[in-house]
């Protein structure tokens, strides 16, 4: 808070600029003397004089935030010089982008396994016959089935409570060196 004529200490503003804290300091409520380091950041981008000429120009009610942002903007500005902020902003929107185009391709793969009517208790009976097929399903030996989409990428699933005749499907014996059984559909 501002110094008064109790002997309190200057804020960090008027002591890093090495002056007497006035009573109506603009930056006494915003820099307090525990946080020296905000202040000479802010100080060292933007100017103590540029600083305070924007906090008298704004409302007071406005002054924490812009006082927030400017120490945020400082801080970033001297970590990433060329880009500040901007860049984390640019960063984390492309994370987004990222995350929705994951989202949305999960849900469209979902989508397709719930209309091909994989998650039905009866088809059950159509992966057990394949794996029964393909060699077997005793011994310990584990099998993954792997999906084959329009674009030929292989997505391992689960055997259970997929439908193995609704899609074309390769079956691997995983723990022996066996190669892929061919095709199926």
């Amino acid at each position: 808070m501002a110094s008064s004529s109790l002997s309190t200490s200057p804020c960090a503003a008027c002591k890093f600029l090495r002056r007497k804290c006035q009573p109506e300091c603009v930056f006494a409520p915003y820099f307090p003397p525990d946080q020296p380091q905000k202040f000479a950041n802010v100080h060292k981008v933007f100017g103590a004089s540029n600083v305070t000429k924007l906090l008298n120009e704004l409302l007071p009610h406005q002054r924490e935030d812009a006082v927030n942002s400017l120490a945020y903007e400082a801080d970033m500005r001297l970590r990433d010089p060329v880009y500040g902020c901007v860049g984390v902003i640019s960063l984390l929107q492309h994370q987004l982008r990222q995350l929705q185009l994951d989202l949305s391709f999960a849900k469209s793969e979902l989508s397709k396994y719930q209309n091909l009517g994989l998650i039905n208790h009866h088809q059950n009976l159509g992966i057990n016959n394949l794996i029964a097929a393909a060699g077997g399903g005793g011994g310990g030996t584990h099998r993954q089935l792997f999906l084959r989409d329009h674009h030929h990428h292989h997505r391992a699933i689960t055997i259970n409570g997929y439908d193995a005749a609704a899609s074309s499907l390769l079956v691997m014996n995983v723990s022996q060196p066996r190669g892929p059984v061919s095709p199926r559909g």
